[in-house]
């Protein structure tokens, strides 16, 4: 069945709040965009404020007054998704996290409805999923099946290379400028308007990827770009690109039993820092997580990864050594 087309908003109107009386919804919230969007919030984020809303109205079927914006109505859409729509827990979730923002700023900030309806209206429990990851032999295919001939080739090494040397997101690897690489002293600048966080950080890179930068960065002087990672035309790499050169090695190398993404590398990077010896608060800072929440679950190992960790790190090994 063809999807029902998104709604499309007004972006630019703003509610006197000295006339609430009447106030649909609808112009709640676009009242609460003006804010969420003076926040510096990125453009993907807002359009997801946007389309979170838009589910919303679609099973009400029309706007809302302040009297029908009711703990129920909230709840029984959670019921809707659930039961009827059979969504998965984390989709649910995305999408109630961005309505519970909303009533929040209605009922505290503004006093538009009377009930608080967000201390009622909470995401659904979602099983803890194990973070996907590669193993060392799957991470040396996908470096091996790479035609390092051709330009794009080469630049899918190089990317590999800095996704798992770094544990970049994908955003994060396509806005990295190449006055913010140190070779000398082994890191790179993430400015904080091109990350996730809009937090600058830097992450640290080995010999490897140090050496392979090098020569990167000396084979695309020629572009004249300031990022460093750009087309045959020299203009700024996207995300689908990466991804889809990097899906390709996957089919290349024969992985079909687990997503090979930008995505999948952060993850492995993040299991084999631990694997190595790393510890989780250096990896946070390294991530660019505020919390080790997210961290916990990008560690999480196989039997097997504990069985060896185990015999490494045993206590009776400082006792009989």
């Amino acid at each position: 069945m063809q999807r029902k087309p998104l709604r499309k908003f007004k972006r630019n109107t703003f509610v006197d709040s000295s006339k609430v009386e009447g106030l649909t919804m609808r112009e709640m919230f676009e009242n609460f965009m003006i804010i969420k969007k003076s926040e510096g919030l990125s453009k993907r984020t807002i359009d997801e404020y946007y389309i979170n809303f838009d589910y919303f109205l679609r099973y009400t079927g029309d706007d809302l007054t302040g009297e029908q914006m009711t703990t129920e109505r909230f709840v029984r859409w959670i019921t809707h998704m659930r039961e009827e729509q059979d969504l998965a827990p984390a989709t649910i979730n995305i999408r109630v996290r961005t309505m519970r923002a909303f009533v929040r700023y209605c009922y505290e900030e503004k006093a538009w409805i009377s009930e608080p309806i967000h201390k009622r209206f909470k995401p659904v429990k979602a099983p803890i999923d194990n973070v996907e990851s590669f193993t060392p032999e799957e991470v040396r295919r996908l470096i091996g099946v790479i035609d390092e001939t051709s330009y794009t080739g080469f630049r899918t090494k190089v990317i590999q290379f800095v996704l798992l040397d770094t544990l970049v997101r994908c955003t994060e690897l396509i806005n990295i400028k190449r006055k913010n690489i140190d070779l000398k002293n082994g890191s790179i600048l993430l400015e904080g308007d091109g990350t996730k966080t809009k937090v600058s950080r830097y992450v640290p890179i080995s010999a490897k990827t140090i050496k392979l930068l090098k020569e990167y960065i000396d084979e695309t002087m020629e572009f004249g770009s300031e990022y460093l990672f750009v087309s045959y035309e020299g203009e700024k790499l996207t995300t689908s690109t990466v991804r889809s050169d990097i899906a390709d090695c996957g089919k290349l190398a024969g992985i079909t039993n687990k997503r090979v993404s930008p995505h999948t590398f952060r993850h492995t990077g993040a299991l084999f820092y631990i694997m190595n010896g790393g510890d989780p608060f250096s990896l946070q800072k390294i991530l660019g997580h505020s919390h080790m929440n997210m961290v916990r679950r990008y560690i999480q190992m196989s039997n097997a990864d504990i069985k060896y960790q185990h015999n490494t790190f045993s206590p009776l090994n400082s006792v009989f050594k």
